[in-house]
């Protein structure tokens, strides 16, 4: 037991001793041998354009890009009703609409079916984008991923603009949405 409490105070002593061993190194020896490794990962960008950094150091792929100082306030984005609460509502209106429309495919008589199709399809295809935006704001946002993200956007979009007239085509061309949910409820 005696040795184990003496064991303590050595070992303390001992990494103590490599790590500043280690600090002392650090600069000389593995900088010359590793000149990566003495970089740093991710650089603060100064608020004032400064051409004394190098720009290797200023930006690391898929790292995050800091503007002014760790001691700024953040800045946030400026107030916009049009964004914020109504844009909730009509992505909640959107959702609940869902419910009375779907029942309204199967309820209504053959004559109503255009009408039905075309508020259905649309609707669909509205809450599809909403929802599928979302997902890339959250996670595929262009500010952290500025390729990948834009094209993302740019792909959701053309989706969207392609299914649009699809369901179009579909509606007016051939049986329709609520003729198609019919057709496949009653098989």
């Amino acid at each position: 037991m005696d040795t184990q409490i003496g064991l303590i105070p050595a070992l303390s002593r001992t990494l103590i001793m490599a790590s500043s061993l280690l600090a002392a190194t650090s600069k000389s020896a593995f900088s010359r041998r590793l000149p990566a490794l003495a970089k740093p990962l991710v650089a603060a960008r100064p608020s004032s354009s400064s051409s004394t950094q190098s720009s290797d150091a200023l930006y690391v792929p898929g790292g995050p890009i800091y503007k002014g100082t760790v001691n700024d306030p953040t800045s946030f984005p400026t107030p916009s009703r049009t964004h914020g609460s109504h844009h909730w509502s009509f992505e909640r209106l959107l959702s609940a609409s869902l419910i009375p429309l779907t029942g309204a495919a199967f309820a209504t008589s053959p004559t109503a079916h255009p009408v039905v199709d075309g508020l259905l399809g649309v609707s669909l295809i509205v809450h599809s984008h909403i929802g599928f935006d979302a997902m890339l704001v959250d996670y595929v946002h262009p500010r952290k991923f500025p390729v990948i993200g834009r094209i993302g956007t740019w792909a959701l979009r053309a989706t969207t603009v392609g299914v649009l007239v699809g369901v179009y085509e579909f509606n007016t061309n051939d049986v329709g949405l609520t003729e198609l949910i019919s057709k496949v409820w009653h098989a």
